[in-house]
C-alpha cells in the first residue's frame, strides 16, 4: 500500500519588508488583514476566521474589528496589492497589534508557534529601528523646516526688491510732478488776477485802449494746463476785450477746490 503524501505548506519568511507592506492604518490604528495573517499561519482565510470565531470572547473591538464597505473600497482603491477577496460575501476582519498577540494564544501547532515567534522578533526589530532613529527623524524634519525657511527668505527678499523698485518709480514720478501747479496754487494765482479790485482792470484798459496797441497773450488752454504746455499769441487792439473783462469783474472770486 502506497504511503499517503502530506501536502507541504509553504512557510512564509517574516521580514520587516514583508510586514511593512501588510500593515495598514485604519480608524487611526495600525492593523493587519485576516487574509494576510491566515497566509502567515498556513490557514485558509475561512479556517483562520473559524478559529477566531471559536474564541471570539478574547477579541474585543480594540483587538479586532470588521471593515465597513467604505473602508474596503478605500483599501482596494489606495492599495492595489491589498489581499482582498472580491468573491467573499463578508467584509474582512483586521487585527491590531494587541489582537495579534491574543491570536498567538489561540492558534496551536508547531507552525503557529514558529510564526508567532518570528512575528514577535520582527515587531521588536521594527520598534527598535524607530527608537534608534528617532533623533535622525527629528533631524530630517528640522532639515525640511530649514529648507522651507530658506525658501521663505528668498521670497521675502524678492518682495523687498520689488518694493524698492516700486518706491523708486514713485519717487521718479513725484520728482517729475514737483513743478506742476497744484489746484490750490492755481486757485491762488487766479484769485490774484480776478478780484474785487477794479483799479487793476481800469489801469489795464487805460494802458491798452488804442486799437493799434499790440497785445501778447501768454498762457495755456485749460485742456493743456496739466501737461505744462503754454503758448504766446500776438493780438492788436484791446477794445474787444472790454465787455469780457467787465463781465468777469461782476463774477465772484474764483476759488478752486483743494
Amino acid at each position: 500500500m502506497a504511503e499517503e503524501k502530506k501536502e507541504e505548506i509553504a512557510v512564509i519568511e517574516i521580514t520587516e519588508e514583508y510586514m511593512k507592506e501588510r500593515i495598514y492604518e485604519i480608524r487611526g490604528q495600525r492593523v493587519i488583514l485576516d487574509s494576510d495573517l491566515s497566509e502567515i499561519y498556513g490557514y485558509t482565510t475561512k479556517a483562520f476566521n473559524q478559529q477566531v470565531k471559536n474564541n471570539i470572547e478574547k477579541f474585543d473591538e480594540d483587538f479586532m474589528f470588521e471593515l465597513t464597505d467604505d473602508e474596503v473600497e478605500d483599501l482596494r482603491s489606495n492599495f492595489l496589492t491589498a489581499n482582498l477577496n472580491s468573491k467573499s460575501r463578508y467584509n474582512p476582519h483586521v487585527f491590531t497589534e494587541q489582537g495579534l498577540y491574543m491570536l498567538m494564544t489561540v492558534l496551536k501547532g508547531p507552525l503557529a508557534v514558529k510564526q508567532s515567534k518570528a512575528l514577535i522578533r520582527t515587531f521588536k526589530r521594527m520598534k527598535d529601528y524607530i527608537l534608534e532613529n528617532r533623533d535622525l527623524i527629528g533631524q530630517r524634519e528640522l532639515l525640511q523646516l530649514s529648507m522651507e525657511t530658506a525658501n521663505n527668505r528668498i521670497e521675502i527678499s524678492k518682495i523687498n526688491s520689488d518694493m524698492i523698485s516700486l518706491e523708486k518709480q514713485i519717487s521718479d514720478v513725484a520728482e517729475g510732478l514737483k513743478d506742476v501747479v497744484t489746484k490750490s496754487e492755481l486757485a491762488d494765482m487766479m484769485n490774484s488776477f480776478i478780484s474785487d479790485d477794479d483799479e487793476k482792470w481800469l489801469m489795464f484798459n487805460a494802458k491798452f485802449s488804442s486799437a493799434d496797441e499790440r497785445v501778447f497773450l501768454c498762457g495755456a488752454s485749460s485742456k493743456d494746463a496739466g501737461a505744462r504746455i503754454t503758448s504766446i499769441v500776438e493780438d492788436y487792439g484791446t477794445a474787444k476785450y472790454n465787455s469780457v473783462i467787465a463781465g468777469l469783474l461782476k463774477n465772484s472770486p474764483l476759488v478752486l477746490p483743494k
